[in-house]
């Protein structure tokens, strides 16, 4: 049986490749964008399959009347994918206020209110899937990229408290957390700060890091992507590249470990 599918941010990168081999398979995808005509190629390929919807996810109301549109649309919601977001490239001291709010606008706020768009319809429909993407960087952290993994971090937050509050409507939430690919995110979609000399050394430190191993081929994601849609029982975490599983081990265990060297002076500050 075929879906019905919600995507945010499908002018590129994940959400139009995403959105693209689940409309090859047969499925019907209501796909969002800033610009109507960055969808126009998906509409003249698979026609009335594709409901082009244009929205700023910054936009509460505009949210809510997004998802609306879809219902009345295609009649269901089975599957919301909350895809938009954007990189913010930086250390923290650089960053300004403006770039900030505007990083957690989108990556956060932007998710949160399609998010509550989304409930009342799957709690009606007594089912449906929330995919959250969010990133390895929800779990762990690089260093100037301070506003976005929080972003991220605050997204996984959300999605698993999420999970637990909306278990009893038959609403699955699973969270996408890829390590980094060579989309956009980081060229042509990314933000910079004013570059500061002092953090010249960490800039370099971290450009000497990466190698072209550090980055998936978002082609790739495809198939890992429809097997989690079609999952019954779909993870609430699922990493997405083979770099994020070992830098996530390695943090965590460290940070086990430092639970541990403190344990007995944690334990005795209870009282």
């Amino acid at each position: 049986m075929s879906k019905i599918i919600f995507i945010t941010g499908a002018s590129r990168g994940f959400g139009k490749l995403w959105a693209k081999a689940l409309l090859e398979r047969g499925d019907k995808v209501a796909v969002t964008a800033r610009n109507l005509q960055d969808l126009d190629d998906l509409v003249a390929e698979f026609g009335i399959a594709v409901l082009p919807v244009k929205l700023n996810v910054d936009d509460r109301e505009a949210c809510l009347v997004a998802v609306q549109q879809a219902k009345d649309h295609f009649g269901r919601i089975d599957v919301l994918v909350n895809n938009a977001g954007f990189g913010l490239f930086g250390p923290i001291e650089e960053t300004t206020e403006a770039q900030a709010r505007a990083q957690m606008e989108t990556n956060f706020f932007g998710l949160l209110w399609l998010t509550q768009a989304i409930v009342p319809v799957m709690r009606e429909q007594k089912g449906g899937h929330i995919i959250q993407v969010s990133s390895f960087l929800g779990l762990i952290t690089n260093p100037a990229l301070g506003l976005y993994n929080a972003s991220k971090h605050a997204v996984n937050g959300l999605s698993e408290t999420l999970a637990a509050e909306v278990e009893s409507f038959g609403i699955k939430v699973s969270l996408i957390e890829p390590n980094g690919y060579s989309t956009d995110w980081a060229s042509a979609s990314a933000v910079q700060t004013i570059p500061s000399e002092v953090y010249d050394s960490l800039r370099t430190a971290v450009a000497n890091a990466l190698t072209p191993d550090s980055w998936g081929e978002p082609e790739k994601t495809v198939s890992a992507f429809l097997e989690l849609i079609d999952s019954k029982n779909p993870p609430l975490h699922f990493l997405m590249g083979k770099n994020a599983y070992p830098a996530i081990k390695e943090v965590y265990s460290n940070r086990l470990s430092e639970f541990e060297q403190w344990k007995e002076v944690s334990i005795a500050a209870h009282g």
